[in-house]
């Protein structure tokens, strides 16, 4: 069954509904409006739960934590597990982020690809697949998520307050064909507070923004005598440049960004200062620290020095990221994001790294884990999807397995689908986000037909 002459008809309203989505800036905020997750986010709850309630569907508000719509009948259902809650625009945009300007066949905004136009297209997706009028065995559930960029706490919570699980699900909020594997994701952040001694003294530190992005500039300024900063200076290495200051010296280490998921495709200036400053005369707590750093990580993204280097045949290598490293007061912090093969568990991994860093005096100061996911690529759910979306666009189709973690995580019974085809752009969490007008067309058949495939 194609749904596409359906869509078609209805793609003018379609477009005009998703502007009016992208137009609400669904940040999460922490304000005064008593919702969970502030009051824009709210503001595009309602109104995505409005314009399900417009086409005909029957919706629901589960304590301002997310919402849906339903269709059909059935003891068992199958969720389509969307978000509506956005990334800050951020820097460089050329068009405004928040307008949903349409413009050579695109459409701009924030959310257009994560995960706002995917919503939409699920939804006149299942439009479509009504006014069909197939048969069905199990409800469709359309579920709109607030929380899925700042941690997820919308589908714990419905969970935890009975929330139905589904048989079957899929969230369009990856890549086609399907993502059937997800590794393990764990950031630890570790703490030593240093006693400097000696003649160097660090006075700051800084390497990295977010545990989950390769570094790609790293400095530290130490307090020295004017001979020895000379001396630094005169070690100076590519990529690695020294400043004297009248009270001492600066070095900056220069990286190459990369998402956390691909260390690979970078390089850790975080790293690279370690492995420096490991060559300095430094002393005490200092050098401890420094010298665990650079001994156990450095520029490394296999975790092979720090004990865990593992792989299996379905997602890979296990690879490590340090993300951050400063100084606050007299106190190193490090935040670490490792990422372990589907078929391995924290346990592999986490007790060996704590152990590292609590022989070389950093305490663990707080934890953040997602188990892994993975589903045979012959299991009914990920079968089922696969022929979908062969069957749609003539194109062979094998499951995947990535570094990165979806909504799929958070939800029994599901994995990514969607919206990004093969060899197009990644442009989610970028300037300029947008998503051709003929994808989201292409999005809203496919769907359809994953829904109708997985509830006929």
């Amino acid at each position: 069954m194609d749904f596409r002459k359906a869509i078609e008809k209805n793609k003018e309203q379609f477009i005009a509904d998703l502007q009016g989505c992208i137009r609400i800036p669904s940040v999460y905020t922490e304000d005064d409006s008593g919702y969970p997750y502030g009051q824009p986010v709210q503001d595009c709850l309602e109104y995505m739960l409005h314009t399900a309630g417009r086409l005909g569907f029957p919706v629901q508000n589960m304590d301002n934590h997310l919402g849906w719509c339903e269709y059909g009948e059935g003891e068992e259902m199958v969720a389509v597990l969307c978000h509506l809650d956005v990334v800050p625009e951020g820097e460089g945009w050329t068009v405004p982020p928040y307008e949903g300007l349409v413009a050579d066949g695109r459409i701009y905004g924030r959310g257009t690809m994560d995960d706002k136009g995917p919503a939409m297209a699920a939804l006149y997706g299942l439009q479509a697949l009504r006014d069909s009028g197939l048969k069905i065995s199990r409800r469709i559930r359309l579920m709109f998520g607030l929380n899925e960029e700042t941690g997820s706490a919308d589908m714990k919570y419905y969970l935890q307050h009975g929330g139905e699980v589904p048989v079957m699900g899929f969230t369009p909020d990856g890549e086609y064909p399907v993502i059937n594997g997800e590794k393990g994701i764990a950031t630890e952040c570790f703490t030593r507070v240093l006693s400097q001694t000696g003649a160097l003294k660090l006075l700051e530190l800084q390497a990295g923004e977010a545990p989950n992005i390769v570094p790609a500039h790293a400095y530290a300024r130490f307090i020295c005598s004017r001979e020895d900063a000379e001396r630094i200076a005169a070690m100076e290495t590519e990529k690695i440049r020294c400043c004297i200051l009248e009270d001492g010296i600066r070095i900056e280490a220069e990286g190459v960004s990369a998402h956390g998921g691909t260390p690979w495709e970078g390089e850790n200036a975080a790293g690279r200062l370690m492995l420096f400053l490991d060559r300095l005369p430094l002393e005490g707590d200092l050098k401890e620290a420094v010298h665990l750093l650079a001994e156990k990580i450095g520029m490394e993204c296999y975790g092979v020095s720090l004990g865990i280097a593992m792989e299996d045949q379905v997602s890979g290598p296990l690879t490590v990221n340090m993300g951050v490293v400063q100084l606050d007061g007299d106190a190193m912090t490090v935040k670490l994001n490792y990422r372990y093969p589907v078929t391995r568990s924290f346990e592999d991994c986490g007790p060996t790294v704590e152990g590292a860093f609590a022989a070389g005096g950093f305490q663990i100061s707080s934890l953040s884990h997602k188990g892994s996911l993975y589903m045979a690529p012959d299991s009914p759910l990920v079968s089922k999807l696969l022929d979908v979306y062969a069957r749609c666009t003539g194109e062979v189709a094998e499951a995947k397995c990535i570094g990165g973690g979806t909504y799929a995580k958070m939800m029994p019974n599901t994995v990514a689908f969607g919206p990004i085809f093969p060899g197009d752009e990644v442009r989610e969490h970028k300037p300029d986000e947008y998503m051709e007008l003929e994808r989201l067309t292409d999005n809203a058949n496919i769907l359809a037909q994953a829904m109708y495939e997985l509830a006929r």
